[in-house]
This record gives C-alpha cells, sequence and structure tokens, in this order.
C-alpha cells in the first residue's frame, strides 16, 4: 500500500517504520519537509505526500486535526483516512466529525490512539489493537495492525469509535496504577 503518515513524532514514525519494514510504500507529511524520516521513508510537505498515498495516517496533535483536514480535504477523497490522533479534553477524543466535513468520501478508520508507541513498537505477544472503521476501510486497516505486530480487533462501524476511545481512560489509570510503564496493552481471551 502507499502510506502518507502524516506526523513523524513517537506514533507516525514508529508507524512508518513498521510499515515500510513490511514492504508498504511510506511518505511522511510534514512542515519540515523534505528530508528523510524515521526508517529512512522521504518527508515532504504534505501536499505532496497525500498525492498519491492510497491511506492516509493522522498522527499529529488532535488539536491540530481540523485545520490540517480542512486544508487538504479534497486530497482525502476516496482514501483510507486512519485517525489516530486524541483531542485531550475535548467532549470526543477522535476527529471523525472534521475528517467527515472536509471530506465526506473519506473511508474513516479509528485505530492506534489507546496504546502508547511503545507497544507498536514492540508489542506485547498477542496484544489486541481495538479499532472501528467504514467496512470499505475495514480490511485494510486489519492488515496494517496486523503488520505493527498486534491482533486487530475489529469493535464496529465508524459508529463505534466511542467504544474504542473508552480504552484510552482505561489505559491511562492503567499505566498509572503501574507506576507509569506505558508497555501495557490488552489482549481478548476466548
Amino acid at each position: 500500500m502507499r502510506i502518507a503518515v502524516i506526523g513523524t513524532g513517537n506514533i507516525g514514525g514508529t508507524l512508518g517504520t513498521k510499515w515500510r519494514a513490511a514492504g508498504h510504500d511510506v511518505v511522511y507529511g510534514s512542515r519540515r519537509a523534505p528530508g528523510d524520516g524515521p526508517g529512512g521513508a522521504p518527508v515532504r510537505a504534505i501536499g505532496a505526500a497525500l498525492a498519491d498515498a492510497e491511506v492516509v495516517v493522522l498522527a499529529v496533535p488532535g488539536s491540530a486535526v481540523a485545520e490540517l483536514v480542512a486544508a487538504h480535504g479534497g486530497a482525502l477523497a476516496g482514501k483510507v483516512v486512519i485517525d489516530a490522533t486524541n483531542r485531550m479534553g475535548a467532549p470526543e477524543f477522535d476527529s471523525r466529525a472534521a475528517i467527515k466535513a472536509a471530506s465526506p468520501d473519506a473511508r474513516y478508520v479509528r485505530a492506534f490512539n489507546t496504546l502508547g508507541w511503545e507497544n507498536f513498537a514492540d508489542p506485547v505477544p498477542s496484544a489486541a489493537l481495538f479499532f472501528a472503521a467504514d467496512p470499505e476501510a475495514r480490511a485494510v486497516a486489519d492488515e496494517l495492525i496486523a503488520a505493527v505486530g498486534l491482533e486487530p480487533a475489529f469493535v464496529g462501524d465508524a459508529d463505534a469509535t466511542g467504544t474504542v476511545d473508552a480504552l484510552l481512560p482505561l489505559w491511562f489509570a492503567l499505566v498509572q496504577q503501574r507506576g507509569g510503564n506505558r508497555r501495557l496493552a490488552l489482549r481478548v481471551v476466548q
């Protein structure tokens, strides 16, 4: 897949590095373009990174998403858009409404927002990553979650973002109870 990761920080850099190692074509979009990014993938201006992407991963501060997607909404049309951001302190953690307003045809996925980046870099064995997705984006999300080394745990279509987001405060509470150890993940036991 051709993946544009918007953001080169811990989340974006770790995911991009993992996906590149799995054989995907990764480019980063950043305000500090051009150059080399995490894992050796190129860094381009955001618009240039979006141009050829099939999948777009938003890994920027949650407060920056509305402005970013408003500026680039046309480039998101028809693409799988993975919202890995958290709008801390807002009534809703996700940016689904802003993404859909800017690009109604984007295929929304809510994933990679409920675990610390450490769990993407070195996944806990059999750890699950819970996600919600538009039906036509689910297979892409499954594949990219598995490529990171986590077990995809689908909780419903894009209307289930609240279910995914409910795990974030739980994860924070468990990390605090364990003295700040962020190498903590959940597992589905059957």
